[in-house]
């Protein structure tokens, strides 16, 4: 029990501190006088470091274990941030965001592993219940840097504020995590350590293509909702960060009603239906382009998106061949997500500086369409989920 309120307080802190700078970026944006182009730019130093922490995290975690990566990750993550309010040009703004991007890319692999051994040692599917606080935490986030940017307060106090309080709560609750060989299913033998790897299945890369195109939609949501509504719908700048906001408490609501829904329907039935609610949903809101509507717009890609990832993350660990890899494959899903996550944003910036934000935008419902086709007719989802 204490290994899973610590794993919840750690998903929940890595979405506050991420959502809550989402509300700045106008901000930022204005402040280092950058168009489109170059906001997306900077914004590549985020996947850069992503990429840097798929290797970081796959020789950590084979020598250190999740539950030892996990600490060391979240103490930086929450120190690495407060530098990215702080820069004075482009060029900075890149580093501060590659080195935060390293810090959370690694924290997201360690904090989904970890899960992966918490999940196997209480012998209850928690992966659905633990995304759901993810989400909570971002719904949380993104209040939190609307009513900072609503009262002057700037990125980087915010961060501190928010950072320093956790890395003292987590490191004490990080006490409770689990070693990843330590494990004992079915009252077995313990569970080989991490470092004993396959070669990603067919299906596992399936999944990992699904997670990262989902996230690529969130991370693109998370970064330009409120540029979108700010500069291209002239909405206030409260309104304006508001938008990942109504994405994550869509999210939210989805995740934890999951078990339920999941326990009724075939993911590879429910999956496709909701990414097609968010494909329309987005679709007209990008067509009427008014604020109410754009609001209710993001909230439907949340509610298509929400079982997506902790589905995949399921998936892949039943896709194993054996169940010491599971980790590993949870790894590759979770790391290929998180550069999807991180991606999205300066994808959707350069073709923002070549078509508008508005036209750019219109790769969230394509996406969304081609996530239905590949739940619905591929092979990445067989059976039902695991949480029934």
């Amino acid at each position: 029990m204490a290994a899973q309120v610590s794993l919840a307080a750690t998903f929940l802190v890595h979405a506050l501190l991420f959502a809550s700078w989402t509300a700045h970026i106008p901000q930022i944006e204005s402040a280092l006088g950058l168009s489109d182009g170059a906001l997306g730019t900077a914004l590549l130093g985020a996947p850069i470091g992503s990429i840097t922490a798929m290797a970081i995290s796959s020789w950590a975690l084979s020598r250190l274990g999740s539950h030892r990566v996990v600490r060391i990750a979240i103490a930086g993550y929450a120190v690495s941030g407060i530098a990215v309010g702080m820069v004075g040009s482009t060029t900075q703004l890149f580093l501060a965001l590659a080195l935060w991007g390293l810090f959370q890319g690694t924290l997201d692999v360690a904090m989904n592993t970890q899960a992966v051994t918490v999940e196997r040692a209480v012998g209850t599917p928690i992966m659905s219940r633990l995304h759901g606080v993810w989400s909570i935490g971002g719904f949380l986030g993104a209040l939190v840097g609307s009513g900072a940017v609503a009262t002057g307060i700037g990125l980087s106090p915010q961060l501190a504020l928010l950072g320093v309080p956790a890395i003292l709560v987590l490191e004490m609750l990080s006490r409770f995590l689990i070693p990843d060989g330590d494990t004992k299913p079915d009252g077995d033998q313990p569970l080989p350590p991490l470092r004993r790897r396959l070669r990603p299945s067919a299906v596992v890369l399936a999944l990992s293509g699904i997670a990262f195109a989902s996230m690529l939609c969130e991370g693109a949501v998370a970064d330009w909702s409120a540029n979108y509504l700010h500069n291209e719908l002239r909405a206030g700048a409260a309104l304006s960060g508001l938008g990942y906001a109504a994405y994550a408490l869509a999210m939210v609501t989805m995740r934890l009603s999951g078990t339920f829904l999941q326990g009724r329907f075939r993911n590879r039935t429910l999956l496709p239906v909701l990414a097609v609610i968010a494909a329309a949903g987005m679709s007209i809101a990008l067509l009427t382009r008014q604020p109410i509507t754009a609001l209710i717009g993001f909230a439907t890609m949340g509610i298509g998106l929400a079982l997506l990832v902790p589905s995949a993350f399921s998936a892949a660990g039943s896709a194993s061949a054996a169940r010491s890899n599971s980790g590993s494959a949870i790894a590759t899903v979770s790391a290929l997500g998180w550069f999807g996550f991180v991606s999205g944003p300066p994808l959707i910036g350069h073709l923002a500086d070549l078509t508008g934000l508005g036209t750019a935008l219109w790769v969230l419902p394509l996406l969304t369409l081609i996530i239905a086709g590949t739940a619905r007719f591929g092979s990445a989802f067989g059976g039902r989920s695991v949480h029934r």
